[in-house]
């Protein structure tokens, strides 16, 4: 399993159920990286999508407590339940939120992370790579800039 996500110099991912810096092409990698696959999202990250609408292009697997439907995408009520829906799909990526990456971190191999190089204040954080035991680098590309702030797109691997 994979995820996908962008942090902040401090590993931190939002504020108050957003992303406080969007940069275009970190939302042009991620469509790139989560074209045909599966997604595994959380409800009220889900909130936070364009229309509150699951992502077209991908098959949503969306984790929620609530007995809900939510058109376009598959329903999971626990960790094991989305393991279950993600089982059938070749390739399944974690996008959030901050609970979501933490339930699901166990069983990510690769995290595809996007650097940004600044720290606005976050309430929601995701684990530290650079200081895991569990993750080294892979591949990082250089660091670029748009609209004046740094960033750098990197890629984690499991150490087996």
């Amino acid at each position: 399993m994979e995820a996908i996500v962008a942090v902040f110099s401090d590993w931190g991912i939002g504020s108050e159920g957003t992303q406080q810096v969007v940069l275009k092409a970190d939302r042009a990698h991620f469509r790139e990286l989560t074209r045909d696959a599966a997604v595994i999202v959380g409800r009220r990250t889900l909130a936070d999508f364009p229309g509150g609408k699951p992502l077209k292009g991908r098959d949503n697997i969306v984790v929620t407590r609530q007995d809900i439907v939510i058109e376009g995408a598959e329903l999971a009520h626990s960790t094991d339940e989305a393991l279950a829906l993600a089982a059938k799909y070749p390739r399944t990526l974690v996008i959030g939120g901050a609970s979501i990456y933490r339930q699901f971190l166990p069983w990510m191999d690769l995290v595809h992370v996007t650097k940004i190089d600044l720290a606005p204040a976050s309430d929601s954080f995701f684990e530290n790579l650079d200081a895991s035991p569990d993750f080294r680098i892979r591949e990082a590309g250089d660091w670029l800039e748009e609209n004046g702030v740094r960033y750098q797109f990197v890629t984690y691997e499991r150490i087996q």
